[in-house]
């Protein structure tokens, strides 16, 4: 009866073990690195089973003493077709131009002798700049997807 009730009990025991713990197959690649070192700026892939998802990550440029890195997601490639039609539409534009977006705003600035800036700035305030050659690979890293 001891042996019944133990053995009963250790099969429970094992399937609630095995129900809180589920492995998940996932996959992260980097599309392009746009910069590396103190700022780093990249654009990723995320497989999470069946679903696909993108992510830009960058550091914070207004916090100069800390490193707080930030990830504006794209949940499927549509989203992220919308950013890169979005810097091939501010490339034809003109300084001042904005790119406003849900999650996002993407701002056009030309810069004296440095050429064409961008300003990427999310909802919650963090914020990344990146010039011109840099949204051309992105551009280009999108396209080929």
């Amino acid at each position: 009866m001891k042996k019944t009730i133990l053995l009963s009990l250790f099969i429970v025991t094992a399937f609630f073990a095995r129900a809180q713990f589920t492995i998940v197959n996932t996959s992260t690649t980097s599309l392009c690195e746009l910069r590396a070192g103190t700022w780093p700026l990249d654009l990723q892939r995320i497989i999470k089973e069946s679903d696909t998802c993108y992510a830009l990550q960058f550091r914070d440029q207004q916090y100069t003493n800390g490193v707080n890195m930030y990830t504006l997601k794209f949940a499927n490639t549509q989203q992220l077709k919308y950013f890169q039609k979005a810097l091939a539409a501010l490339k034809s534009g003109s300084t001042g131009d904005i790119a406003r977006f849900k999650d996002y705003t993407i701002k056009r600035t030309d810069v004296r002798k440095e050429g064409i800036w961008y300003i990427l700035t999310l909802t919650d305030g963090a914020l990344t700049n990146f010039q011109q050659p840099e949204a051309d690979r992105m551009i280009a890293a999108i396209i080929a997807l």
